[in-house]
């Protein structure tokens, strides 16, 4: 009998029993992660094709490519990965950083589900984006979910507790420079150039020289406050952008033209895809080229279009550049049971019935619901919309009973909250792509916020225990 195993030395007898995070281990319903995971990762059923065989019997039908594909590489096991995805936010990592540690770390594949140390990578890095992509908004939303329904099982929150809680909005920043007019205009017109030579145009003249030489002076301008000459610069980077666009399309119908003509095009015509990403970039790059200092949706990433303009009212930071997220915290022991996205900059107000719902859906299998909402001024006037929600703010101070005024006092205690979700738990920059990605990051955050909070209510509560023990054997 072959025993591969046999001298290798078991991960449940090299970790520190007492350390929080194999506790925690102990206590996640894993069982219950994989069985809601699971289904979107199962192997789809295809459709049988048909087609028509001729043979010494006549022609018939055939059936073929129907059934369940068993092709392609196995899955790695759904326990790993969703460990990973909880260590990556919980501990602010990248992924080439998390597989990197996870290799050397015995507590976190003990965390992971292995029972042997492996010295090598769990996966490669690319695969936890894909399995996030896979497992989508529902998933994590699940992900975040289990981390309350643990809170709640070791008794480090009280089920009451989780009606009363604290809603407050920020800004998950993109991962994109600060826009200005001159680096989005050159770097347009270098996307425009690179865009057509992919789809087989050849362009006369690219101003690349002439760009580069633009773009360094915009800055220096920029830095002495020579604004007369910047504002020069701009323009005439507007200029050579209009004509760089202009020829492509021109090009771009000539070749149109002469394929419709039956004649042979100067060049071999290009495939869908490098025509589709030629007609999103000049789209894009027209955007930016007649978009003016005070209009509506404009264009701050040419790859990234989801991006907007959020002023906060900060004195360091007037303006930041992402999306506007929404949390809900526990009002007395700050669980987060709540993150969602909200494109297009809506008042706050009007997102408060939206997280309010997530928060129910989160806590619908707890039993419970909010209750009471604490807020800041930006919640004002949206009481019809909530029904069944107290919604208390200082605007209402004066009706607010002694009891409301104290909780009250406590609603600035989401501010640290979400300063420490930005600081140490990635969500002071988002790289993930698109609006979809924006949801995601934010959902995982709050969901390795959460795992940290887990990890310091075990050693609290572990702390306690050792207190009541030393006191009991005082006596």
């Amino acid at each position: 009998m072959s025993t591969p195993d046999f001298f290798r030395a078991r991960l449940d007898g090299m970790v520190d029993p007492r350390h929080p995070l194999v506790v925690l281990t102990g206590r996640l319903p894993w069982a219950q992660i994989e069985q809601v995971l699971a289904p979107g990762f199962e192997r789809k059923v295809r459709t049988p094709r048909t087609t028509v065989a001729q043979d010494m019997l006549g022609e018939h039908e055939l059936e073929f490519g129907g059934g369940v594909g068993s092709g392609g590489r196995p899955r790695l096991p759904i326990r790993l990965m969703a460990g990973l995805l909880y260590l990556k936010n919980s501990f602010n990592l990248s992924d080439e950083e998390l597989v990197a540690r996870w290799s050397e770390n015995v507590v976190w594949q003990f965390f992971s589900g292995m029972e042997y140390y492996e010295p090598r990578l769990p996966c490669d890095a690319t695969q936890i984006g894909r399995f996030r992509t896979a497992i989508g908004e529902e998933g994590l939303e699940q992900l975040l979910k289990f981390t309350i329904e643990t809170a709640v099982q070791i008794k480090a929150i009280k089920p009451a507790e989780l009606e009363r809680v604290i809603v407050d909005s920020t800004v998950q920043e993109k991962a994109v420079a600060h826009p200005v007019d001159s680096r989005l205009l050159e770097i347009a017109r270098y996307k425009v150039v690179k865009a057509a030579k992919a789809a087989g145009i050849a362009l006369k003249q690219t101003f690349a020289a002439e760009g580069k030489e633009l773009r360094r002076k915009a800055g220096g301008y920029a830095h002495a406050k020579q604004f007369k000459r910047l504002k020069k610069v701009v323009k005439r980077q507007r200029t050579i952008l209009g004509v760089v666009m202009r020829e492509v399309q021109r090009k771009q119908g000539a070749q149109a033209q002469a394929i419709a003509a039956g004649d042979a095009p100067d060049k071999e015509p290009a495939g869908a895809t490098a025509l589709g990403a030629l007609k999103t970039v000049l789209e894009r790059a027209e955007r930016i080229r007649t978009q003016q200092r005070h209009d509506k949706n404009k264009l701050y990433a040419l790859h990234a279009p989801e991006v907007e303009c959020i002023g906060k009212g900060k004195a360091r930071k007037p303006y930041e550049f992402g999306v506007k997220v929404s949390l809900a915290v526990t009002h007395k022991q700050g669980l987060m049971v709540g993150a969602r996205t909200f494109p297009g900059n809506p008042f706050d107000g009007h997102t408060l019935a939206q997280q309010l719902e997530q928060t129910s859906n989160l806590l619908q299998d707890l039993g419970r619901k909010p209750k009471q909402a604490i807020v800041d001024l930006g919640y004002r006037g949206v009481d019809a919309d909530n029904p069944g929600v107290e919604i208390i703010h200082r605007g209402k101070y004066k009706t607010l009973t002694a009891v409301q005024r104290r909780w009250l006092k406590r609603r600035q205690a989401i501010e640290p909250m979400i300063g420490h979700t930005k600081s140490d738990h990635r969500m002071d920059r988002c790289w993930l792509k698109g609006a979809i990605g924006d949801a995601l990051h934010a959902i995982s955050c709050a969901a390795g916020y959460n795992i940290r909070w887990l990890m310091r209510a075990i050693v609290a509560q572990a702390a306690k225990a050792a207190k009541a023990a030393f006191l009991t054997l005082s006596y």
